[in-house]
């Protein structure tokens, strides 16, 4: 058995259990909302993903819990009833302790049985395991902020000094120029990818512009001061109900008192103009570029860009996941997996918007330009921004 797998497989394992170990108990256990989870239940559930799909079909005799199978479930309805996301901060018991032996037992079985060898198609499962865990890292981060977040004292996941350093994004006023003409996108076979990146595919772009970099928080506040909250005009009709509903007036975790704040993994912190924005829904970033005279990009427009077609000039991308205006939808040709792994990303192809890029949340080596997440348009709770885009100079 190749030894770098077994080798990313304690990597990525590990670095899952090294997010946990700032928070107590308590703070692994709580959950502030439906859409978010329990720490303790994303240690499970990335383990019961290896249970289920590897080691159960490598030996029907696994002794599997059946408890577990229900507790750890996400939305597999292939394998059976499952405990209901909005009630998964009920699971008190197994304790903390006793999901940190659960991985330990099935790390230990999968370890043994990469070493004996299993065959190709075993082997993608672990790949596959090992990027559905590090997409669970990510939201491992998202969800124990905005858990904190309900704090009103705003407690720190991690001291401030821990923050990686990260460059300067470019300038979000500076428009590159593209030719448009035929282009290729998705995902070209090699390396992994998810079964929503294929097939690689021809796409026909009219001229078009993308910014050079994403829309920072000295910009979001230029939109604020500007009525950009109490102006209908800018928003989609579904979008002006949710801000109303909502009664959003900035985005989510900003604090608009005695100048502007923001919680954080680090706690309370000062909005850093220079930034990227985040936390913003699809609506939002919608009509922020609907006021500053742009519009989103379509995900194939993006992937030609940041994979530089036809300019010299370099993008850079992951500070953000950046929404686009593409609803999340098949490529042509696509086709769906046989058995519950094909509930794995087809299923939810229905009423929810493509974002690119990645973001500070995601673990490194994860994402790449055909790499598509999705969200619902309401949602803010990730890491989300925008890059603005326009028409180019030929189009009609």
């Amino acid at each position: 058995m190749s030894n770098a797998l077994i080798q990313r497989f304690l990597s990525v394992r590990e670095q899952t259990l090294s997010l946990s170990r700032p928070l107590s108990e308590a703070d692994m256990t709580v959950q502030a909302a439906d859409f978010v989870s329990p720490g303790s239940w994303h240690l499970a559930h990335t383990t019961w993903f290896f249970e289920e799909f590897f080691l159960c079909a490598l030996n029907n005799r696994w002794p599997q819990s059946e408890p577990y199978r229900f507790l750890f479930n996400s939305y597999y309805e292939n394998v059976g009833r499952r405990q209901a996301q909005g009630k998964r901060g009920l699971i008190t018991r197994p304790g903390l302790s006793e999901i940190l032996r659960y991985r330990r037992t099935v790390d230990q079985a999968v370890l043994e049985a990469l070493d004996k060898g299993v065959g190709k198609e075993l082997q993608d499962v672990v790949e596959l395991g090992l990027h559905h865990e590090q997409q669970h890292q990510e939201l491992f981060l998202t969800d124990i902020l905005y858990n904190l977040a309900q704090n009103p004292f705003f407690p720190a996941y991690r001291p401030a000094a821990s923050r990686p350093k990260r460059p300067a994004s470019a300038p979000s006023s500076e428009m590159i120029a593209f030719s448009g003409g035929l282009e290729r996108i998705g995902h070209d076979g090699n390396g992994f990818g998810f079964d929503n990146e294929f097939p690689r595919h021809w796409v026909y772009l009219e001229p078009f512009q993308l910014a050079r970099g994403v829309v920072a928080n000295g910009d979001w506040i230029r939109f604020i001061e500007d009525g950009g909250y109490r102006n209908p005009l800018l928003w989609l009709a579904d979008g002006w109900k949710t801000v109303q509903a909502e009664q959003w007036q900035a985005p989510l975790y900003w604090i608009i008192r005695d100048g502007y704040h923001s919680m954080t993994l680090e706690g309370l912190q000062a909005v850093v103009p220079e930034a990227p924005v985040a936390h913003i829904s699809y609506f939002e970033a919608d009509a922020f570029a609907r006021w500053a005279g742009k519009r989103l990009p379509t995900e194939a427009e993006w992937e030609t860009a940041i994979t530089c077609g036809d300019s010299p000039t370099p993008f850079s991308y992951g500070e953000v996941w950046e929404w686009t205006a593409s609803p999340y939808a098949p490529y042509p040709r696509f086709k769906i997996r046989p058995g519950a792994i094909g509930e794995y990303n087809g299923k939810f192809m229905c009423g929810q918007y493509v974002l690119r890029g990645g973001s500070s949340a995601t673990p490194p080596g994860h994402s790449r330009p055909t790499y598509r997440n999705f969200f619902y348009p309401h949602q803010r709770w990730q890491f989300t921004g925008l890059r603005l885009a326009a028409d180019g100079p030929d189009a009609d």
